[in-house]
């Protein structure tokens, strides 16, 4: 029967009534339990749907709803909730501090997560606070140390820019890539270290050790801290082995800070501040006895020693009768510099679209004159909601760094600053004259004051950093809900290096007249991922999550490196020369690989995960075939189980993991490289003399870990206690070749690894109340390695052999061992792996507004190299020369005893990494300033330790470097080692920051 017009729509009105009736509209604010300040950002959603809203800034919501429907109230560091809607109109809401963090949302795999009470891995998480909240470092990588349980991280150099290495759990690799995958965003980040070409003049590799001794910077230090919202770490294999042949050093997680809906939030932040030299060597008081004694020993009968000795005596008279006695020293080291770093940030946005748009520009000037660090910064995120099941994220950044980090560590030629002070006393004059010319040192090959105020060593580079996240909610019912993700970025960099040496130094007016070293490298890296996940759960006992996925990674790099000699006086173009050569290195990678994941998780309490990935790589000898790594892990958090009656424990946890990951072979590991050469006046080749090997295969990591997790009294103290085991095979070695075979080396498998370590964390809330909040956390770590297999005779290496103290490669003994000759028998005198490390992270907050924020850091162990007082010894230069030590003077005692283990030393320390005591300015009667803070700061102030040199922190040959045909690049085992650095530098700020 048909209806007439008018019942038809009575009809309708009723139906849109009833509809009306079935939405009610609620609204609130949301506060903290504890001192009822409003939380903003909080998200309320309605259970088994997309829909939601955030809280404003002052914590005020407004949301329409259907009737009986339950809400989701969930923030990051506060307890997760589920409401249950009434027919109330108002509903306001009180959160509880998340002390475990047992909410937490963890990542799991390319596109899952899970809530920290569920994990079965050790996941370390860093949030903005910790990351730069208390005293910001130079460069992100910096802001890391002390902050990540199971790692090493080394500040290789201090020069501006940066420069630091991070190891996981033990040695990863000997030859091989030992730093951490960094992945932004989605985005796989370049953390490249490229040579500048500094050999060239320095001759470091020319003698004693082939690896590079450059020291660049490290490419993550192009990253602006103030723009990371959260990191989360993946230090095993367990957690790593999704992505594959790139996680077997750890993967770094980083998510940048996203907007917000709600009004549109400004924020200026400035800091001001200087860097000083942490800690000066000292230099050796002269008398005209001990001037005299450089020439040679009072007893000689050589006339011409005798005649040096009373030229030597007479100038050191001299000089101090004219007050011109110089601690060239604090000369070179001693400038203060200024920071200045400025950032602006804009977030807002509606309910559909959200977005994140930040500036920052960072100025620092060096401890040493002409030498500095700049980087400006611009990033804009966006995500926006498309539909109700569709939604898009963009992310991008635009990087400009410049970095002038001036001539420092190793060399054979005496050019670097450190080398050639070693051997310079306090009465020579350096100094220039009116018309601006250096003397000559005769006591070095080099003046350093004017290398320092002629040369040039700077790294420019410009960075885009781009990629896109596409989220499709393609089904979705009461029991299960389908999601695919589609991921894609690039990173591209064009990374400039110009190393100047005028002709008219002293070092170059009889050699090579003048060195103009220009480098040019262009790096493009994408990766591309698509993942199907689904989500099914029965019933609320119940939930299963199963994951398919493939991933595609490129990357291509071209690096030109031109030398150009004999100077046209005055000039720098590589045409004003007489004579250039040029060296070129490309390499081209393709990776990709499928996975799957299960991850099942019964009665919230017992959590099973289990995946496997099919990796291939064009590095690979046999670059079609597909290598597995596979994982499981497992959970059970009894104190969920309903038997559980122990109220004051919320969570005991206990859990183990297992995986496998990979380490793809450097690019020139599979072929025998070209030389290029000049033969009889024409082009030509020549076969380099390591050899490559077709049949390479990536080195590959297992890992069993296990572990315990406590929180007891509502999360005011929990532990967390891990033990693990790590394996790796296949370690790629360079075996050394017989002469008649044409070749000195060849790439190799030969060999397996172990590590095996214990970390503990301890998080404690001591006081919480309205006036005083303090947590604090301690962790505790230490690693063990040993070679458990050496298919080649034991052999040094990394250091500068036997008779200094060099890493040891031998099978049964620890892969960090330092040998060296004492006497004439090759012993053990040294390990370059801590015996543990300890961190203190406290935050306290009282009188309602201020915030005292620090860490400490205690290295306890672990050796370094120190060659730095090897050369000043070998100098007569040292601060303690003439001490009385074994009946001689220190200095002549320790450079002829033939004894190594002198100049191996103990590089423990105690260090104030972060100190930082913010206050939060109240604001009345204002709409238009939210909030403004100010605070002071000091960074590396404030540490205890015996070793004798700049800092305990140190390694001559940095992080890995890419691996060219004359560049061996850096190994995992060569770091504490000591060889003239720039100095490291201690750091004060004061700092302001106004909301909008």
């Amino acid at each position: 029967m048909l209806l007439p017009k008018s019942g038809l729509l009575v009809l309708l009105f009723l139906c849109s009534t009833l509809a009306l009736f079935a939405q009610q509209n609620i609204s609130g604010k949301i506060k903290d339990a504890v001192n009822g300040k409003p939380i903003p950002g909080v998200t309320i959603r309605i259970q088994g749907t997309n829909r939601g809203t955030i809280s404003d800034g002052s914590g005020a919501y407004n949301l329409t709803v259907p009737s009986n429907a339950t809400l989701l109230v969930s923030f990051t560091g506060y307890k997760t909730q589920t409401i249950k809607v009434s027919g109330n109109a108002t509903l306001d809401i009180t959160m509880e501090e998340d002390f475990a963090k047992l909410d937490e949302i963890v990542v799991t795999g390319l596109a899952t997560t899970v809530k920290r009470s569920n994990l079965a891995n050790t996941v370390v998480t860093i949030n903005a606070n910790q990351l730069s909240g208390a005293a910001p470092a130079q460069t992100f990588d910096a802001a890391l140390s002390g902050k990540v349980p199971g790692a090493l991280i080394t500040a290789n150099s201090g020069a501006p820019g940066g420069g630091i290495s991070v190891k996981m759990r033990g040695i990863t690799s000997v030859f091989g890539n030992s730093q951490p995958l960094y992945i932004v965003d989605g985005i796989f980040f370049n953390n490249s270290s490229i040579p500048a070409g500094l050999n060239d003049v320095t001759g470091a590799a020319t003698a004693g050790n082939p690896n590079n001794q450059d020291n660049p910077s490290s490419r993550i230090a192009d990253l602006n801290p103030q723009d990371i919202e959260n990191i989360e770490i993946l230090k095993g294999a367990s957690a790593a082995a999704l992505y594959g042949a790139k996680a077997a050093a750890g993967v770094v997680i980083i998510t940048t800070k996203k907007g917000r809906a709600g009004k549109t939030r400004i924020s200026v932040n400035q800091e001001t501040g200087f860097a000083k030299v942490r800690h000066l060597m000292g230099v050796r008081s002269f008398t005209p006895e001990t001037a005299a004694d450089l020439a040679g020993p009072a007893s000689s009968t050589d006339p011409a020693v005798i005649a040096r000795r009373a030229a030597y005596a007479a100038q050191y008279n001299a000089a101090k009768s004219a007050g011109k006695i110089f601690d060239y020293e604090k000369e070179m080291y001693g400038e203060t510099g200024l920071i200045l770093n400025t950032g602006l940030s804009l977030s807002g946005g509606g309910e559909k679209t959200t977005f994140y748009i930040s500036g920052n520009r960072r100025q620092e000037q060096g401890i040493v004159k002409n030498t500095g660090y700049f980087n400006n910064s611009v990033r804009v995120n966006i995500d926006h909601k498309i539909s109700d099941h569709i939604s898009l994220g963009v992310t991008t950044s635009y990087i400009h760094s410049d970095a002038d980090r001036g001539l420092t560590n190793n060399d054979n030629n005496g050019v670097t600053y450190g080398v050639a002070l070693s051997s310079t006393p306090d009465f020579v004059y350096l100094f220039p004259n009116a018309l601006g010319e250096y003397p000559r040192n005769p006591f070095a090959a080099s003046n350093p004051l004017e290398t320092r105020d002629k040369m040039k060593n700077n790294e420019l580079t410009n960075r885009f950093v781009g990629g896109a996240n596409l989220e499709v909610r393609i089904q979705q019912n009461d029991h299960s809900t389908t999601k695919f993700i589609g991921r894609g970025g690039v990173d591209y960099f064009n990374y400039k290096t110009a190393a100047l040496f005028p002709r008219d130094l002293q070092f170059e007016e009889n050699a090579q007249q003048g060195h103009s070293i220009q480098g040019n490298t262009n790096n493009t890296n994408t990766n591309l991922g698509g993942f199907l996940a689904n989500t099914f759960t029965p019933n609320e006992n119940i939930s299963l999550t199963s994951t398919v996925g493939a991933t595609l990674e490129t990357g291509f790099m071209d690096n030109i490196v031109t030398v150009a000699t004999n100077l046209v006086s005055g000039q720098s173009n590589l045409d004003a020369s007489a004579n250039t050569t040029t060296r070129q290195f490309r390499q081209k990678y393709r990776d990709n690989g499928i996975f799957i994941q299960e991850d099942l998780s019964l009665i919230d309490a017992i959590t099973l995960s289990g995946g496997v990935r099919f990796d291939r790589s064009t590095n690979n000898g046999d670059y079609k075939k597909y290598y597995v790594f596979p994982k499981g892990a497992i959970s059970w958090n009894i104190a969920k189980m309903k038997f559980w009656d122990v109220k004051d424990v919320q969570n005991l946890k206990i859990r183990a993991a297992y995986g496998q990951s990979g380490n793809v072979p450097p690019y020139s590991s599979k072929f025998t490289g070209m030389l290029g050469s000049n033969i009889g006046g024409y082009p030509g080749i020549l076969v380099d003399n390591l050899l490559g090997n077709p049949d390479i295969k990536p080195e590959r990591q297992s890992e069993f870990e296990t572990g315990l997790d406590v929180s007891v009294l509502n999360g005011r103290i929990s532990l967390e206690a891990t033990y693990y085991i790590k394996k790796i095979q296949d370690v790629l070695l360079r075996h050394a070749l017989p002469g008649s075979s044409g070749y000195a080396n060849e790439w190799k498998n030969s060999g397996d690894l172990k590590n095996n370590g214990i970390e503990l964390g301890l998080t404690a809330i001591p006081i919480n109340n309205k006036n005083i909040r303090w947590s604090s956390s301690i962790n505790w770590w230490r690693n063990r390695s040993k070679v458990t297999k050496l298919l080649i005779p034991p052999y040094a290496i990394g250091a500068f052999g036997n008779s200094l103290g060099t890493f040891y490669l031998e099978q049964g003994e620890p892969a960090t061992q330092i040998k060296g000759t004492v006497g004439s028998d090759l012993k053990l005198i040294g390990n370059s792996e801590p015996k543990f490390q300890m961190s203190f992270y406290d935050e306290v907050t009282f009188l309602k507004n201020f915030t005292l924020r620090f860490l400490i850091h205690w290295k306890k162990g672990g050796d370094n190299i120190n060659l730095t007082q090897l050369l000043t010894d070998l100098g007569a230069t040292s601060f303690d020369y003439d001490d009385v030590l074994h009946g001689q003077k220190a200095g002549v005692y320790r450079t002829g005893a033939g004894d190594a283990s002198i100049y191996v030393q103990d590089a423990s320390y105690v260090r104030i990494r972060e100190i930082g005591l913010y206050y939060n300015i109240p604001i009345k009667n204002t709409n238009f300033i939210k909030g403004v803070r100010v605070g002071v700061s000091a960074n590396n102030f404030f540490t205890w330790t015996h070793y004798v040199g700049y800092d305990p922190e140190v390694s001559n040959f940095g992080s890995n470097t890419i691996t060219t045909s004359t560049s061996r690049g850096s190994n995992g085992l060569s770091t504490g080692v000591d060889v003239t650095p720039f100095p490291a530098s201690k750091r004060a700020s004061f700092h302001v920051g106004v909301d909008f």
